[in-house]
This record gives C-alpha cells, sequence and structure tokens, in this order.
C-alpha cells in the first residue's frame, strides 16, 4: 500500500527517470530531424536545446506555470484568512510557508506548483475563497499542501513544460512539411524520405494525445493520495469532501486556463465546458464524486 513515505521516494525517482527519458528522446527526435532535413548540425542543436529545457523545467517551471494560469502574488493585508490558514497548516504539515498566489476567477479552483519544498506555491481563485467556509477552505489548503509534502509537485509541474515542448515539436513538423520539407533526387532516399515523412506526420498527430497521457500518467492517482493526506492533516475529512461537492457543483470553467496545467488543478478547469465522450476517456482528474465518497467512506 502507497503512504506519504514511499510515494515521496516513488516521485523522487520518477522525476530522474522522466529527466533521463527526455534527454534521449530529444536526442532521436534531433537525429530524426537532422536525417530529416539533410543537416547534422541539429543533433547538436537538439542536444543543446535538452539540457536547456531539463534546466528550464527543474528551475523555472512554476514561473511558467504561474504565468499561464494568470496568478499574481497575494498580499496579507487582501488575503488575510487564506495567508493565515496556509500558514499554519504548512506549521503542522512541517513545510516552510508556501509562496501564495491567487487568480482573479470566480470559477473555484487551486493548484500547487514550485521545484521543492523551500520553493513551493499555493495558489486559490478568487471563485474559491468566495463560496468556502473556513473548515472548507483548510480541506482544500491540506490537499495542496499533501502535494508538496508527497513531492509529486515537481513531476507535476515538469510535465508543463514537456508537453509544451512535444506540442512546439508538432507544430514545428506540421509548418515545415507546408513550407517544402525534404528534396531528395535519389530515388532510394527519396522513398526513405517519404517514409519517414508519414512518421513524422503520424507523430504530429499523436502527439496531443502522448502529452495528455504523460498528463494522466501523475495526475489521477496523486489526487487520491494527496485527498487522502490532507483529511490525515486536518484530522477533518468532511472539510475537504464538502469543499469537493461546492466545487463540483460549479458550472462554468476557469476563464483563463491552459490544457497544459490543467493537470496541476484540485478539480479539473474545464468542468461545466462540453466536452466529446471519448475526451473525457483522458480526464486528468478522477470524477469528484468518486473522491467524495472514498473520503466520506474512510471517515466512518
Amino acid at each position: 500500500m502507497s503512504t506519504l513515505y514511499t510515494q515521496q521516494s516513488k516521485n523522487i525517482t520518477k522525476t530522474w527517470l522522466l529527466m533521463a527519458v527526455v534527454f534521449v528522446v530529444v536526442i532521436g527526435l534531433g537525429w530524426f530531424f537532422s536525417f530529416y532535413f539533410q543537416n547534422p548540425d541539429l543533433v547538436y542543436v537538439f542536444a543543446v536545446f535538452s539540457i536547456v529545457l531539463q534546466i528550464v523545467s527543474y528551475w523555472y517551471s512554476d514561473k511558467i506555470v504561474l504565468k499561464l494560469a494568470g496568478a499574481k502574488l497575494a498580499t496579507r493585508q487582501e488575503y488575510f484568512e487564506l495567508y493565515t490558514t496556509i500558514e499554519n497548516l504548512a506549521i503542522t504539515a512541517g513545510l516552510p510557508t508556501p509562496k501564495i498566489y491567487v487568480v482573479e476567477d470566480s470559477a473555484p479552483n487551486a493548484f500547487a506548483t514550485g521545484r521543492d519544498k523551500a520553493h513551493a506555491v499555493v495558489c486559490a481563485t478568487t471563485g474559491l475563497l468566495a463560496i468556502l467556509n473556513k473548515t472548507e477552505l483548510e480541506g482544500v489548503i491540506a490537499h495542496e499542501l499533501s502535494h508538496i509534502g508527497n513531492r509529486d509537485m515537481q513531476i507535476s509541474t515538469m510535465v508543463v513544460v514537456l508537453v509544451g515542448f512535444i506540442s512546439i515539436l508538432s507544430n514545428f513538423f506540421l509548418r515545415s512539411m507546408m513550407w517544402g520539407g525534404m528534396r531528395r533526387s535519389d530515388d532510394r532516399e527519396g522513398n526513405l524520405g517519404g517514409i519517414l515523412m508519414v512518421v513524422g506526420i503520424v507523430f504530429a498527430i499523436l502527439s496531443p494525445i502522448i502529452g495528455t497521457l504523460m498528463q494522466l500518467a501523475i495526475s489521477r492517482k496523486r489526487e487520491y493520495l494527496a485527498d487522502a493526506s490532507g483529511a490525515l492533516l486536518t484530522r477533518y475529512p468532511e472539510g475537504l469532501a464538502s469543499a469537493l461537492e461546492k466545487i463540483g457543483k460549479y458550472s462554468a470553467p476557469l476563464r483563463h486556463q491552459s490544457p497544459t496545467i490543467a493537470h496541476l488543478y484540485i478539480a479539473d478547469p474545464t468542468a461545466g465546458k462540453k466536452i466529446p465522450w471519448a475526451a473525457r476517456l483522458f480526464a486528468t482528474h478522477p470524477p469528484i464524486a468518486d473522491r467524495i465518497k472514498i473520503l466520506r467512506e474512510g471517515a466512518k
């Protein structure tokens, strides 16, 4: 059975594994593009880019997330209850107090980001602060602090940069095809180029699905664990259950959102938006009703 401590260890391992896999994949893509465009220097360009990507995803991904979310730094004077709730629960959890941000949006939601416990951020929407009472807010904040304590925040934040990178590569390849792509005079090489073109087109089409699967692979399980850890922190599972109930009843999605950071939120930021049934199979969050049921059954 997964516990707080085993999950921390697993997430540290997953982070290093993800960085290694990304490095290998980017070098492989560099070889593909260098062959396709007949430019060997592209391998070196991609190698350097891979290193830069790793640095950016580790050190600056939280800033990218906050920018994509449209978040602003919260002041103690304006958001006193949010500040004191986070400070008190952080002390209880044995964590440094994270930086506190807000998003001005009527849709209730929240997320945590940052590379480690000492550089963590907790962000809530103004809509969340408006509809929750004190115990419900504590439940949500405890959930977000659990992401920090469980150390799954770092890998989740890094995925934002990596999914964005996949999207950029997809667009780059499709645009290069529109500009003419590769021309070869030799029939054999021309046939090989045609095969590579087909492979590239398939990659470009599937890349959004690959990105979603990356988010999905790390998101659903971590939400259940953060729910359990958050309930343990407050000793009052009903607070989080009631908060999720209110969040689930809200019928409009976040106005300011990006698909690349959807998996970071406590609840699906597209809630209330009409989504094709097939797309729901790739939802980054488990059903809120299931989460509420587990919390309340666990409290009995």
